[in-house]
Order: C-alpha cells, then sequence, then structure tokens
C-alpha cells in the first residue's frame, strides 16, 4: 500500500520505535550475519525522516537519515531488493553510506509487511565486498523477515489489556517512556491525560464485577473512538485509563480531555441487558516538560490535577497549574 501516512500510522501502532533491544531481533541479525555470510545485518524501521535500527550487527550507529538509507527504497516495492555493486547503481553511487567508513558494496533488503500490508521497514543484509545474492540467501532472508514481523506483532498484542483491548500498564509506561526521550531529543511537545471513572465501585457493589467489567469495555470503546489515531489509550489498573497525546500542548490537550469527558458522560453505557447508566470521569492533565525524567515522574504530575477534579466534584477536567476544574 503506498500511503505514506497509513504506513507510518501502522509504524506507529507497533510502538516499537527507540525501545531498548530485545533477544528475539539480536538473534535473527546475528543469524543472518552466520548464515549469509555478511558483515552487517539489521532490522531497519523506516519512521518520517530517520531509519532507526531495532536491532544491527556490525553497525555502529543506532539511526541514519531516511535519505541516505537503502531501506527506503526496499519498502517502496513488494519485492526483495538487491543491489549487488551499489558502486554502479546510480542510486547510490555517491551516498555517504557506500563513499564513507561503512563501505557497503552489496546490499540485500527484505521489506517488513504487516498483517495490514503496510512496508514499516526491512531485514537487510550488507557487505562490504560485491557479490550476487542467491535465490536460496534471499528466501532465507525472506523467511526471517516473516519471523520478525510476527514477533513485532505478537510484542504489541502481548503490551494489550486482555479486557478492554487497550495498552497494559507496561505497554502504556513504555510508549510514555519513548515520548520522553523524543522530547528530549528533538523538543516536540506531548502532554497526558489521566481518566478515573467515576463511582466505578458503586457500579460492582450493585451490578456486580461482571457487569463492571462490561463499563470498562465500554469507557475504553468510546474513548477509542473519541481520540486522534497517534493518540495513545491505556489501562493502568482497575477504573483509571491514561491518554498519551503526541504533538499536544496544554491547552489543546485540556480541550482533548473535555471532549473525552463529553464523549464519556453522553455515551448510553449497558452494563447488564435492558440497564443503561450514565457514566462519567474525571481527568488530570499534565503537559510533558523538561522536568520530567520518566513515566512515572509523568504520570505523578498529571495525578495530582486528577485528585483536584475529584475533589472539585468529579466529571470534570483539571490541568496542572490550574486554579479550577472545568468545566
Amino acid at each position: 500500500m503506498n500511503d505514506e501516512f497509513a504506513r507510518l500510522a501502522a509504524l506507529r501502532r507497533l510502538e516499537v520505535l527507540d525501545t531498548p533491544p530485545e533477544e528475539p531481533f539480536e538473534n535473527v541479525v546475528a543469524l543472518i550475519r552466520t548464515v549469509l555470510g555478511v558483515p552487517m545485518a539489521a532490522v531497519s524501521l523506516i519512521d518520517a525522516d530517520r531509519q532507526w535500527f531495532k536491532a544491527r550487527s556490525g553497525i555502529d550507529a543506532a539511526q541514519t537519515s531516511r535519505a541516505v538509507s537503502f531501506c527506503t527504497h526496499t519498502i517502496a516495492q513488494r519485492e526483495p531488493l538487491v543491489i549487488p555493486d551499489a558502486t554502479k547503481d546510480e542510486r547510490f553511487t555517491d551516498n555517504p553510506l557506500v563513499r564513507g567508513e561503512l563501505n557497503i558494496r552489496s546490499y540485500a533488503g527484505v521489506p517488513l509487511r504487516t498483517s495490514e500490508g503496510y512496508n514499516v521497514g526491512s531485514l537487510c543484509a550488507i557487505d562490504t565486498q560485491t557479490r550476487e545474492f542467491s535465490p536460496a540467501e534471499i528466501a532465507i532472508l525472506d523467511k526471517f523477515a516473516r519471523i520478525v514481523v510476527d514477533e513485532l506483532e505478537l510484542r504489541r498484542i502481548a503490551g494489550r489489556d486482555q479486557l478492554t483491548g487497550v495498552l497494559t500498564r507496561r505497554g502504556f509506561v513504555e510508549s510514555a517512556n519513548q515520548e520522553i526521550e523524543r522530547h528530549r531529543r528533538y523538543g516536540r511537545p506531548a502532554s497526558l491525560a489521566m481518566i478515573d471513572i467515576d463511582h466505578f465501585k458503586s457500579i460492582n457493589d450493585t451490578y456486580g464485577h461482571p457487569a463492571g467489567d462490561t463499563v470498562l469495555r465500554q469507557v475504553a470503546a468510546v474513548l477509542e473512538a473519541a481520540k486522534r489515531p497517534n493518540d495513545l489509550l491505556g489501562r493502568l489498573g482497575g477504573e483509571e485509563f491514561a491518554m498519551l497525546m503526541p504533538e499536544t500542548g496544554s491547552e489543546a490537550a485540556l480541550a482533548a480531555a473535555d471532549r473525552f469527558r463529553e464523549a464519556i458522560a453522553s455515551a448510553s453505557i449497558e452494563p447488564l441487558p435492558g440497564v443503561h447508566l450514565v457514566i462519567t470521569a474525571s481527568f488530570g492533565v499534565a503537559m510533558l516538560d523538561g522536568a520530567t525524567t520518566d513515566a512515572e515522574h509523568w504520570f505523578a504530575a498529571a495525578d495530582a490535577p486528577l485528585y483536584a477534579a475529584k475533589r472539585g466534584g468529579r466529571n470534570c477536567c483539571v490541568a496542572a497549574g490550574m486554579d479550577a476544574a472545568q468545566p
């Protein structure tokens, strides 16, 4: 699918960019080096303007500009990209990865195609010598690429709450830490909303825990429908959710939180057949700043206004630094 916006959204959904090394991917690149006899191999993911390596062997850099990457050419096609001699390919003749210290001469890359059909990156084998990659070697690379995609998608599923389908606390913490790292590198804004369903204990007490679970599922579905594609929703525990809003300053985040609040309050929640409840939630909002050290620190910054929203009568939104609840 040649839709860059949707491709990048598919990459974001994997929630893998800027994550630490993980053994399954490290094992794949080590095996590629051994089996194909190449000095370099990588699991490369192509972001909007950079190539980031989830795993690499024989390559020092953690990322490169997308403009110089071989893999950005790989994801533009469905078939493997094979370059026997990069110095004789007009796309790469003057490439700094060819002319510089990395000294790339030959390359074989297989697109990493998600189950949705989007090429989010590639698995590549790289040599400093010119060479022809045989059909059998390309077939091996293709099989390992399928393993990488399976692992990426299983990794995402493992970070999902079984009851609601949103991110688990662990998955959400990882995503929040990635956003903090992006803020440190690029100074991009981001905000966090902590969300707590009002009077949830009384729902469990009145209708039972299975009905309470139904309420959690339906509230999560309302929030998922109301959020933007790049926003991330997580369940931190019990009736507490959180929404991560990239590229969002404090005023816009507070407006978004109030939109989420209204969506919940106006939804018809049905914990049991024939039983319709009006559910409300309280919101605490905190914008990411340079003093934020990690996800838990960010959570604490949003928890304080959340408690203020609870004290202010519930069914309202409070941002860090506000004197009063909204509305």
